[in-house]
């Protein structure tokens, strides 16, 4: 009997992996645990989102929508690679699904067909979105099929289970057919290697935080990446706050990096204010 882990030590068993992790928004604290149990926990599902785009399929999971809130997974594993947190704790991804399956889970045994309804998926797995349109056409890159086999491997480690304990939603729910576009056995070997090859040291953490992404630079965002970039600014006479820099991205954080572009000789729509690889490569922000 497996108790869920934890925000940290789910965010630690990602890292020490070396996945790139993206906490989004208030995720360790946003889940469904009202409506239900949360564990024992069981296993990994995989899903693809039927959606596009980094951006807007991490909101979607982390919002829901009008017939089925969020979260809708435990993280979105987009093309790229990265894995976005969007919650902890019971999440609205396996729905009811097959007894028997979730026996075979728990033995690590060979999986029977899916043929019933009749358990709660969603107080026994963890579940992962990968950013996919399903349809068998839209590409698995490289780097996400790695990530997927990580963060699988991460929970599997953490908690002492084989590979038999992932599965796809397609494996659990009668008329599922995610994920689409590679065979969860292929997967499920790709994941038994990594955990035969004993854990993974953790990656060295780089000198200066990686450059996020231009969306992650978005009204809302709460992040010690968005403190360290201000303390940063300040240093290098950008700084245009009257009080900070904080943790949230503002007005004065835009207006700030728009006086560090300027500084490097950027004009016109390249002075935004919002961060580019380049400039923010040259900034050299610490690791936070």
């Amino acid at each position: 009997m497996a108790t869920p882990l934890t925000a940290s030590t789910l965010l630690k068993a990602l890292r020490d992996e070396g996945l790139h992790v993206v906490e989004h928004r208030s995720w360790r604290t946003h889940n469904r645990n009202h409506k239900g149990p949360w564990g024992p926990m069981h296993g990994v599902m995989i899903h693809h989102t039927v959606t596009s785009g980094t951006t807007s399929s991490v909101e979607l999971c982390y919002n829901g929508h009008s017939s089925l809130p969020g979260p809708l997974c435990h993280g979105v594993i987009a093309k790229d690679g990265s894995v976005h947190l969007v919650g902890n704790g019971r999440a609205n991804h396996a729905g009811m699904g097959d007894d028997d399956v979730l026996r075979a889970v728990i033995d690590e045994t060979s999986l029977p067909a899916d043929n019933e309804a009749n358990t709660d998926g969603n107080r026994h797995f963890y579940g992962f979105e990968c950013v996919n349109l399903g349809d068998g056409e839209d590409p698995w890159p490289a780097a996400q099929l790695e990530a997927i086999e990580k963060a699988a491997a991460a929970i599997c480690r953490a908690h002492g289970w084989s590979h038999r304990s992932v599965i796809g939603h397609k494996e659990w729910q009668p008329g599922k057919i995610d994920p689409r576009g590679f065979t969860m056995d292929s997967m499920r070997t790709r994941i038994g290697e990594r955990l035969n090859g004993g854990p993974k040291p953790p990656p060295p953490r780089p000198a200066f935080e990686p450059f996020p992404g231009a969306a992650f630079f978005a009204v809302g965002r709460n992040s010690p990446v968005v403190t360290a970039m201000g303390k940063r600014l300040v240093a290098e006479g950008c700084g245009r706050y009257e009080v900070g820099p904080g943790p949230k991205w503002s007005e004065a954080d835009r207006l700030s990096y728009a006086a560090w572009q300027r500084k490097l000789g950027y004009s016109g729509s390249d002075a935004d204010g919002i961060p580019g690889k380049s400039s923010w490569d040259k900034l050299k922000v610490p690791n936070v």
